[in-house]
């Protein structure tokens, strides 16, 4: 007679889970730990197992260090069960000891309930979870009397998912999470986690293959080179910017002065020894710089997470962490609530068109194209080689919109300006026949990124009305910044990329070449009110062998020179809101590099201290004249006076604001100086010169009308004689009747 061979697993106490789940364990390949991990009653009473890698001996303590018992070792790599007394479920605290001294203490993870719940579940499957900021990524709480980090994390396609850090020296076997089987968010809350640990998602996807992800809802991030999230407690900030914010969310920005100055936070300035400056080093130097400079705005380059500097940004890899490089989150608000005291508003170019391929980052999270398309010719951008968001999927919505929500609620910034919005609008963006996907009706429109972007502004504004969202659009979409229940995007305003095309080519054309050209400066007033315009002078402008502003100016160093200020005084007399990015006002010569700071010397030459103060001035001038802001975006606030003198290259317009005083922008793009030039005017009576581009403080020729001139009525045609300085804007302003 033959005995069947003993099973591996025979001998069995009551309770004992087999030997091939307790294997699972230890090699990390168990689905779901919680269902045998941590407390568990069963029909003889409750019973307890942990995993505790190098332990020889294990014993359980409720929290109170109530002593359960000793623990029955079941494999020798540190796998512990038995029986406890205890009369319903608990949290469960270990001391493990290993040799005669080493003695170390473990809060069992697997002996907590789930933080999340069905609510949570429904607003995510819904799409309309305007809180994930709050539940998803790493948070601190007290969760059943103790003090650890919840963590969340979406990746539905996932076998199995672990946070790993420094806490479990980055063992994935020891917090495998939860899977909520309705979302695919799985989650965990660990105990005794600190504030300051380095920590990533641990993937083990479908077919097998071990991913190490950054959280995409991390709130901090290592510094590069290193690119692991880290655990931070919620942000605490005492604003004190209630009347900063007040002001916004009662203003009409359409009719507000909005001069923005563009930042590079990395490289406006840096410390002696070639480092970055701290948030609190550019509150002391920025915040001052761009009050006294008549700046209503700073806009900075995207200021959130990102691995590598020449990408300014562009290639994030943690849409919710400001980037390390400038020091903690709280730095940040910090900066924000130091511009908000003196009423100076805070804009971040946020991208959400693409991301980074990067091994840390979103793609391919979960071992699936998750937040990417899965077809390249959807999911794969050529000109940045980074992947493109999958507009089409609730969960991606949802993490992009929330981060929007999130920069306002938490850090009251004032407003996005969205990055790359043509090629997120267009199927066939960059690809040629056959390298893309059509719409549902055959079109190359993206309706999937059509709806998010209305959806975006539509929470964005209904959500905190004081913000504003800025398209950077290069193309004719039809209402980018008009309502979304108009058939419009919604953004409060679009970038005016025409303008700075059209006038940039014209201001680098010989003086003699322009009359031949003078469209490339009126087409713009053909279009200048179809949307709420933006001026952009950005630093697209400066980079990639296209030179500084100056350097694009036609003639020599002094003809180049007084283009520029012409320019300047030109487009803050056009209607449209400012943008001027860092270093152009005192017109650097070098093309800008982010590996460097500006090149502040300069100042020290008259030439670029004049320029500086020039377009101090022309802020200073623009907010305080309601002519020039007011009706920036309609078309009641503008008029030609002069609009055909190819000859000349002269332009002039006026511009209004009801019950205020009219002023008269006069441009003369050549080198010639011009006596006696008739200038049509609205109103007989005294005009004043409020500004001269000519003016010898601004480094000009000091040629001008001796700050007045006199406009008269010659039988109902109105017009004044006037000296028009070379290559110069003058601005007048209607004195008296």
């Amino acid at each position: 007679m033959t005995t069947a061979p003993k099973s591996p697993d025979d001998g069995r106490a009551p309770g004992e889970i087999p030997l091939s789940e307790i294997e699972a364990i230890l090699e990390g390949r168990h689905s779901n730990p919680f269902a045998v991990l941590g407390l568990h009653k069963l029909s003889s009473g409750y019973h307890v197992r942990c995993f505790i890698p190098g332990a020889e001996e294990v014993a359980a303590y409720l929290l109170d260090g109530t002593r359960l018992g000793l623990l029955k070792r079941r494999h020798e790599a540190g796998f512990f069960e038995g029986p406890v007394e205890v009369s319903s479920p608990k949290p469960i605290r270990y001391r493990a000891r290993r040799g005669g001294d080493d003695e170390w203490a473990v809060t069992d993870p697997y002996s907590f309930g789930p933080v999340l719940g069905p609510m949570d579940d429904y607003f995510v499957r819904e799409g309309s979870h305007l809180r994930l900021f709050d539940k998803m990524g790493a948070h601190p709480i007290r969760h059943q009397g103790v003090d650890g980090f919840h963590f969340a994390v979406w990746a539905p396609n996932a076998r199995r998912v672990s946070v790993v850090g420094d806490f479990n020296n980055w063992d994935g076997r020891l917090h495998v999470m939860r899977l909520r089987q309705d979302t695919g968010i799985w989650e965990i809350f660990a105990p005794d986690v600190r504030a300051g640990s380095p920590y990533k998602f641990e993937i083990i996807g479908r077919d097998g293959e071990r991913l190490l992800k950054a959280d995409p809802y991390a709130r901090k991030a290592e510094m590069r080179p290193n690119t692991a999230s880290v655990t931070t407690p919620e942000l605490k900030q005492d604003w004190e910017d209630e009347a900063h914010l007040t002001h916004w969310q009662k203003a009409d920005h359409r009719r507000q002065p909005i001069s923005i100055y563009e930042v590079h936070a990395g490289s406006w300035q840096r410390r002696d020894d070639g480092t970055f400056l701290s948030w609190d080093e550019l509150a002391a130097r920025l915040i001052p710089y761009v009050t006294d400079m008549g700046f209503t705005h700073i806009e900075f380059l995207p200021v959130t997470e990102h691995p590598y500097d020449p990408s300014w940004g562009y290639q994030t890899t943690g849409l919710y962490a400001p980037t390390a490089r400038f020091g903690d989150p709280e730095g940040f608000a910090r900066f924000v609530n130091g511009c908000h005291k003196v009423g100076i508003g805070v804009i971040l170019d946020w991208v959400p068109a693409h991301f980074p391929t990067d091994e840390h980052g979103l793609r391919r999270f979960d071992g699936t194209a998750l937040y990417e398309h899965e077809d390249p010719r959807q999911g794969f951008h050529p000109d940045w080689n980074t992947a493109i968001y999958n507009f089409g999927r609730l969960e991606v919505l949802s993490y992009l919109i929330n981060n929007a929500l999130y920069w306002a609620e938490k850090f009251h910034l004032d407003g996005l300006r969205v990055d790359a919005v043509a090629s997120m609008l267009y199927l066939d963006y960059s690809r040629k026949e056959g390298e893309w996907v059509p719409n549902e009706y055959g079109g190359r429109e993206n309706l999937e990124a059509v709806r998010f972007l209305q959806k975006l502004n539509s929470l964005s504004y209904g959500n905190h009305p004081g913000v504003m969202t800025i398209a950077e659009e290069s193309t004719s979409w039809p209402k980018v910044s008009h309502p979304v229940h108009e058939g419009g995007l919604g953004f409060g305003f679009k970038w005016n990329m025409g303008f700075m095309h059209d006038t940039l080519s014209y201001l680098k054309r010989e003086p003699i070449h322009r009359k031949h050209h003078h469209n490339e400066i009126t087409f713009g007033l053909v279009y200048a009110f179809s949307e709420n315009f933006v001026l952009p002078l950005s630093h697209d402008e400066v980079v990639h062998g296209k030179g500084s502003l100056i350097a694009k100016m036609a003639g020599d160093d002094w003809q180049k020179f007084a283009n520029l200020r012409a320019y300047y005084a030109f487009m803050w007399g056009y209607p449209g809101k400012k943008l001027l990015f860092m270093g152009q006002e005192f017109a650097q010569w070098s093309e800008w590099s982010e590996a460097k700071a500006l090149d502040w010397n300069l100042l020290h030459y008259h030439q670029h201290e004049g320029m500086r103060r020039l377009v101090r001035d022309l802020n200073l001038c623009y907010r305080a004249k309601p002519a020039l802001h007011a009706r920036d975006c309609e078309p009641e606030g503008f008029r030609w006076l002069i609009a055909d003198d190819h000859d000349h290259s002269v332009f002039a317009w006026l511009r209004m604001a009801p019950g205020e005083r009219p002023v008269a922008v006069v441009t003369n793009f050549t080198p010639t100086y011009r006596e006696n030039y008739r200038l049509p005017l609205p109103t007989a009576g005294r005009w004043r010169e409020i500004l001269n581009t000519d003016a010898e403080i601004y480094g000009g020729s000091g040629k001008g009308n001796g700050g007045r001139v006199q406009a008269v009525d010659a039988g109902g045609d109105i017009s004044t004689t006037m000296t028009l300085p070379p290559l110069a804007t003058i601005m007048l302003e209607l004195e008296q009747v």
